[in-house]
């Protein structure tokens, strides 16, 4: 008889545990959808155009990846006698590669063929969502693929930039692609679960420790090897150079998920270049902190806001407040200012890091 309860106890805990591992990871799951698997579009009235720029030139590509969905690409380049290709991978949530025109620009005048792309989900490629994380390092090993296999582009050497999101996809896609010779990583994280686990801290607290072992298995489940390679793995697959820049005060992928362990692993690397900041934060980490456009027209924009006659937090307001705002964008942005507003003394670390890297080699 105390057998037979023993047993009955040992099924019940048994069945507890399944049913709280199997709650744990459909709450895991469905957080992971609810906030990475959706569509990002930039949004228009302050994307960048083509035309901001003088001289630049872009021709469009669309190219298949791992699902058949077809993702589109731009040829960027600036004059003749380009040194190289790079390849730029975008960031997470806003949208596809247009709010890296100015990066892309720089570049492209300084003597590089620019491929830039949209990722799954985003912008002009197709996908109802991004999927996840993992699927950054796949469109980029496709996007590379397409580069290196399409003939569009004379036999240079390569180089990848990316930053955020971007930053760990063209650190990890080494793996798959060797051949590489340079690469610039920005505020990147070392997995992809990091990306999710820096952003679930500021919501979760220390329970996301908990969801974090779920998290991998679903993605690996979804994405297999591509979840499981990190950017330390993509390090040791490769020879290329490398180049990390990430600042203290970077509140959405805190420095500790990348940079930190980057350094503490290849300081004495000299295949490895570090650079560290204090005060560049996450998404302006590219413009020069002495510019203040951004701020003016902010200032100006809240007194049009303020002026409005009308409640534009309202529902019945909100498709309304929507077309004036694009108006008001429209009417008063200067195009020109808000797209000269890099840190060219930052791009001219990248673009010497870039000139060894691959023209020296």
């Amino acid at each position: 008889m105390k057998k037979s309860k023993r047993k009955i106890v040992q099924i019940v805990l048994i069945t507890i545990f399944v049913i709280i591992i199997g709650a744990l990871w459909f709450l895991s799951a469905s957080i992971y959808n609810d906030n990475i698997n959706k569509r990002f579009e930039s949004y228009k009235p302050l994307m960048y155009r083509t035309q901001d720029f003088e001289e630049l030139n872009c021709s469009k590509y669309e190219f298949p990846s791992d699902k058949g969905q077809m993702l589109m690409g731009s040829l960027y380049s600036a004059g003749e006698n380009q040194k190289g290709i790079i390849i730029v991978a975008h960031g997470f949530g806003g949208g596809g590669h247009n709010s890296y025109m100015d990066c892309i620009n720089y570049f492209a005048k300084n003597g590089y063929y620019v491929f830039a792309y949209d990722a799954t989900g985003n912008d002009e490629s197709e996908g109802e969502g991004v999927g996840g994380f993992p699927q950054g390092v796949i469109d980029l090993d496709h996007a590379i693929s397409f580069v290196e296999d399409s003939e569009i582009l004379p036999n240079l050497p390569m180089g990848l930039f990316g930053h955020s999101w971007g930053g760990y996809s063209v650190s990890s896609v080494l793996s798959y692609h060797p051949e590489v010779k340079a690469v610039i990583a920005c505020c990147g994280t070392n997995s992809s679960s990091d990306i999710f686990k820096a952003g679930g801290r500021e919501q979760a607290g220390d329970f996301i420790n908990v969801l974090m072992p779920f998290v991998k298995v679903h993605e690996f489940m979804k994405f297999g090897k591509y979840a499981l390679n990190t950017a330390m793995d993509g390090f040791e697959s490769s020879d290329a150079k490398i180049l990390i820049a990430h600042s203290e005060d970077d509140d959405m992928v805190p420095i500790e998920y990348g940079y930190d362990l980057f350094y503490e692993k290849y300081k004495d690397d000299k295949r490895f270049t570090f650079l560290h900041f204090t005060d560049r934060g996450h998404s302006d980490f590219f413009i020069d902190g002495k510019n203040t456009y951004k701020e003016e027209f902010n200032s100006l924009f809240d007194k049009w806001e303020k002026s409005l006659d009308y409640d534009y937090k309202v529902e019945e307001n909100k498709k309304r407040f929507m077309k004036e705002k694009a108006e008001f964008i429209e009417k008063n942005l200067d195009r020109k200012s808000w797209s000269e507003r890099l840190d060219v003394e930052l791009f001219e670390q990248f673009v010497d890091f870039y000139d060894e890297a691959m023209t020296l080699n």
